[in-house]
């Protein structure tokens, strides 16, 4: 005797939130306000990651290591962009970063790699984002002030100063660290 067997059209399916539905996003918060998004994000059980960088904080009769947000204004969550309502109501968001309108997802190995850094002994320090060819100005040193084309980033950058009307150019090598974009 046969059994009936029944053949479903993966098609005809109704998609369910689904782990690749469900990505990490960058929520802009309010000055000071990354810890009370991680804490209200937290107690809706939703997931979120705050990295932070322990800095010594100076009062007048103190001193004392507190833990500020690695990315200040930043605290990340991970959630279907079509949940994002409980997100953008928590006390402290901003907005979430976007991309013509839509959440711009993060992915996952740019948070995965800050993680391991955070749970990691290395030392580390926030540093801003700069590609080489943007223009950049010297923020410490003799060439403090001065404006010049990033050339090469690496442990030390190099630096173009030219004289466009001229046609002309010099270049010298500053560290990575006393620079920042213009």
């Amino acid at each position: 005797m046969a059994t009936a067997r029944t053949i479903i059209d993966p098609a005809s399916v109704a998609p369910v939130a689904t782990p690749s539905s469900v990505h990490w996003f960058a929520l802009w918060t309010r000055s000071r306000h990354e810890q009370i998004v991680r804490e209200q994000l937290e107690r809706r059980e939703i997931e979120v990651f705050l990295p932070t960088i322990l800095r010594w904080s100076r009062w007048k009769d103190r001193k004392k290591q507190i833990a500020w947000p690695l990315f200040p204004g930043y605290c990340f969550a991970r959630f279907d962009p079509k949940e994002r309502l409980p997100i953008l109501k928590s006390p402290g968001v901003v907005s979430i970063v976007s991309f013509e309108g839509e959440p711009a997802p993060i992915p996952e190995h740019e948070i995965t790699g800050i993680r391991q850094l955070i749970d990691s002994e290395l030392a580390f320090d926030p540093c801003p984002l700069i590609h080489e060819g943007m223009m950049v100005e010297v923020t410490h040193g003799p060439l403090k002030g001065v404006v010049g084309r990033l050339v090469r980033k690496g442990a030390h950058a190099r630096l173009v100063l030219s004289v466009d009307l001229i046609g002309q150019a010099v270049s010298v090598e500053v560290d990575a660290a006393d620079v920042k974009a213009y």
